[in-house]
C-alpha cells in the first residue's frame, strides 16, 4: 500500500513549506542566512523475491543547510553599523558563551561596550599604549578620555618673498609700525598644556636684493632665542640665489617664554624649506606644525581593516580597537541558535580568528549592513512548489484509498 509513501511525502513537503515560510519572513533581517531543504529517497532493506526489483517506500528531509552566500548591502547612517564583504563571522560574548554572526548593527552600551541589539557583547583587539594588542580577542570597549596634548616641536612655512621690494624706507625694526617691514604672517603653536600661542614672523629686505632679515615675536613678545648656522639672535638672515630659491640651510632653532604653567620656554625648529624668492606678491602656500590641544572624541568609524578610529575636536584621531572575524573551514557545520546566532561545532571545525582581511577573512565596512540573502522570488516559486508538492502526495492517499475501497467492496 502506497500510504507510507504518501505520507512521507506529506511530511516532507510540510518541512519544505516550513523552511521556505522561514525564508520568506526573514527576508529583511540583517545578516540573515537562508535555509535549503534536501531531500532523499527511503528503500526498504530486504530485497524483493526477484532479488532485483525495489520499490521505494517515500521520501526523508535529509538536511536542511544553510546557504553563507553574500547578502546585499546597505548603507546606514549609524558608523557603528558593519558590513562584512567576504567570508568571515563577528566574534560575539554572548554571556560568557562565544557565538558568531553575520548580523553587523553595533551600537555602545553605557559602559563603552559595542554591543548587538541584545546586549552581546562584540570581540576584537584592544589597545595599549596607543597600539592594537594582538592577544586573545576580548570585548571591545571604546574609551573616552581626553586625548592629550601635544606641544609644537616642529612648524614649517612654504611662502614666497617678493623679490621687486626694496627695504623698508624707516628704521630700525619696531612690530608695531609697518613701515619697517615688508610682509608679516602668523600661525597658532601649542604648548605642553594644549594652551595655543600666535607666531608671527616678520620679513625685511635688506639693501641685498637677494637677502632678507627674519623677525619673531609668540603672543607679542619677541622669541627669547633664534639660532641658525650656529649663531644666536635676531634676525635671521635667509638668503636666496638667483632663480628665487632658498639657499639657507633649514630649518632653525626658536624659543620662546611661556606661562599658564607649562613648559617653558617652549622650543620648536622653524622650517621655511620650500619657499622662494620671485617677483609676484607675497605670499603664503602652505603652514605646517606638529602640535596640538587637548581634545574630546567626536565622531567613530571603522576601516576596512576593522581599525576602530577615533576622531577628536583638536582635530586629531587616535586607534581606540580593532574588529576580529572568524571564520570555519566548514560554516554548513555550525549550529544555528537563532536570534541571528550560531555556535561552533564539531562538523564546523575550530574557528579561524583574525584582523579583517587577513588570511580568508574578508573586510568589514563601517556605516553599512548586510542584507538578508533570501531571494525572495526564487522563495515564492518554492512556495507553488511545495504546495502542489504536499497536493500531489494527498492525491495518491487518495487515489489508494479508493482502490482500498473497492477491494472492500468485492463480492
Amino acid at each position: 500500500m502506497s500510504f507510507q509513501q504518501g505520507l512521507s511525502g506529506l511530511n516532507a513537503a510540510t518541512a519544505y513549506l516550513d523552511v521556505t515560510g522561514n525564508n520568506i519572513a526573514n527576508t529583511a533581517t540583517v545578516g540573515f542566512k537562508s535555509g535549503s531543504t534536501q531531500f532523499a529517497d527511503v528503500y526498504a532493506t530486504s530485497l524483493t523475491g526477484s532479488g532485483s526489483l525495489q520499490v521505494g517506500i517515500g521520501v526523508q528531509v535529509a538536511d536542511i543547510a544553510q546557504k553563507f552566500t553574500q547578502g546585499n548591502t546597505s548603507v546606514t547612517n549609524n558608523p557603528l553599523d558593519v558590513a562584512i564583504n567576504g567570508e568571515g563571522f563577528f566574534r560575539i560574548n554572548n554571556a560568557g558563551m562565544i557565538t558568531y554572526t553575520r548580523n553587523g548593527q553595533f551600537q555602545l552600551d553605557k559602559d563603552g561596550y559595542v554591543v548587538n541589539n541584545g546586549g552581546m557583547r562584540l570581540t576584537g583587539y584592544n589597545v595599549s599604549g596607543g597600539q592594537i594588542v594582538q592577544a586573545a580577542p576580548a570585548d571591545i570597549q571604546i574609551s573616552f578620555a581626553d586625548i592629550s596634548p601635544n606641544a609644537t616641536s616642529r612648524a614649517g612655512l612654504v611662502l614666497n618673498l617678493d623679490a621687486s621690494k626694496s627695504a623698508p624706507a624707516v628704521a630700525p625694526f619696531d612690530p608695531a609700525n609697518a613701515s619697517t617691514y615688508n610682509d608679516s604672517t602668523s600661525m597658532t603653536l601649542y604648548d605642553s598644556l594644549g594652551n595655543s600661542h600666535a607666531l608671527t614672523l616678520f620679513f625685511v629686505k635688506t639693501a641685498n636684493p637677494r637677502e632678507w632679515q627674519v623677525y619673531g615675536q609668540i603672543d607679542g613678545t619677541a622669541l627669547a632665542n633664534v639660532n641658525l648656522g650656529g649663531g644666536a639672535g635676531l634676525p635671521v638672515t635667509v638668503d636666496f640665489n638667483a632663480s628665487g630659491q632658498l639657499t639657507t640651510g633649514m630649518p632653525f632653532a626658536a624659543s620662546a617664554v611661556v606661562g599658564g604653567g607649562a613648559v617653558s620656554p617652549l622650543a620648536f625648529d622653524l622650517n621655511l624649506t620650500g619657499s622662494t624668492q620671485y617677483g609676484s606678491n607675497f605670499g603664503v602656500n602652505s603652514v605646517s606644525q606638529d602640535g596640538y590641544s587637548s581634545g574630546r572624541i567626536a565622531a567613530l568609524s571603522i576601516a576596512q581593516d576593522g581599525m576602530i578610529m577615533g576622531s577628536y575636536t583638536n582635530g586629531q584621531s587616535n586607534i581606540l580597537g580593532q574588529v576580529a572575524l572568524a571564520n570555519f573551514v566548514s560554516p554548513r557545520g555550525l549550529q544555528s541558535l537563532g536570534n541571528n546566532q550560531w555556535a561552533e561545532t564539531s562538523e564546523s571545525g575550530q574557528p579561524i580568528v583574525g584582523a579583517p582581511s587577513t588570511g580568508t577573512l574578508g573586510l568589514v565596512q563601517s556605516g553599512a549592513v548586510e542584507e538578508s540573502n533570501v531571494d525572495l522570488t526564487a522563495e515564492l516559486v518554492n512556495l507553488i512548489v511545495a504546495q502542489r508538492m504536499y497536493q500531489a502526495n494527498a492525491q495518491t492517499i487518495r487515489a489508494q484509498d479508493q482502490i482500498l475501497q473497492t477491494l472492500i467492496n468485492l463480492r
